[in-house]
């Protein structure tokens, strides 16, 4: 009787394991996140692999290429993060409803979000440059002022997706929240941080032109190598970067209207 009281049970491990089928069944988004990670490693990979492949004179000229790549992405990812998962924190600990029991209005927090964000993004990416400095004599500030337009297009671009995860999360609950740490990895193939747009299928170039990083990036490699600062690149990131910022604060404020409408800010938590 002892052993058959400590052995586990068959019945009760697949009556949890059934639980767990039906939780991912009914949420999109967790079945997306299954086959996304494998998908886009894939992808990215497979065009750095095709870029590789004969270029590698081409990397050996530019010192530091692919490290100032790796940092400006950062800057992207960090401020994409610095917006969904501070809001994140909010509805972990169940607090939105009390933070708009206030006078706080939606589109307040969105700008404390973004504020925070860039704290972040400066603390974070400012320790990896540091790093970068040490360990390899690198100084992505080489660069000069464009660093600062590089710097500036990628964080907006990041808050513009932040708001969209927001907004998906507010829509569709914690389920969701997996997009907020795969979403940016989305873009990264067709964006060309460690690859000219040139090594994309042509039917995806027109998408990838489409993205502002993918700008930034062609830009960074042309000051890079050819120490000349695109401005057509620059500008075209901009008015794009704009269109996004103002899609996303549109999907943030009606999904909040929704969830406000239908009582989920109470509801929302672990």
């Amino acid at each position: 009787m002892i052993l058959l009281a400590i052995l586990p049970s068959a019945r009760r491990i697949s009556a949890l394991v059934v639980r767990y089928l039906y939780l991912i069944r009914g949420s999109w988004p967790r079945v997306l996140e299954l086959i996304y990670w494998p998908t886009v490693q894939m992808i990215l990979w497979g065009l750095i692999n095709r870029f590789l492949v004969g270029q590698s004179e081409w990397v050996a000229q530019s010192a530091g290429l692919l490290i100032g790549a790796v940092l400006l992405w950062d800057v992207l990812y960090r401020a994409q993060l610095g917006v969904s998962v501070v809001f994140f924190e909010e509805m972990y600990s169940r607090n939105l409803g009390q933070l708009f029991v206030s006078p706080l209005r939606p589109l307040e927090l969105a700008f404390a979000l973004l504020a925070v964000s860039l704290l972040r993004t400066a603390l974070g990416v400012g320790s990896a440059i540091g790093l970068a400095i040490l360990l390899y004599h690198y100084s992505i500030f080489d660069v000069g002022l464009p660093l600062v337009a590089f710097f500036a297009n990628l964080l907006v671009m990041g808050w513009a997706i932040g708001l969209m995860v927001v907004a998906l999360v507010l829509r569709y609950g914690l389920g969701a929240e997996g997009l907020a740490w795969a979403v940016t990895f989305a873009v990264a193939p067709i964006s060309g941080v460690y690859y000219p747009l040139s090594v994309l299928p042509d039917w995806l170039r027109p998408l990838a032109l489409a993205l502002p990083s993918s700008h930034v990036f062609e830009g960074m490699r042309a000051v890079v190598r050819d120490h000349v600062f695109p401005l057509d690149s620059f500008w075209t990131a901009v008015v794009l970067n704009l269109c996004y910022l103002a899609v996303g604060i549109a999907l943030y404020l009606a999904a909040f209207g929704i969830a406000r409408r239908r009582g989920l800010l109470l509801q929302m938590g672990e």
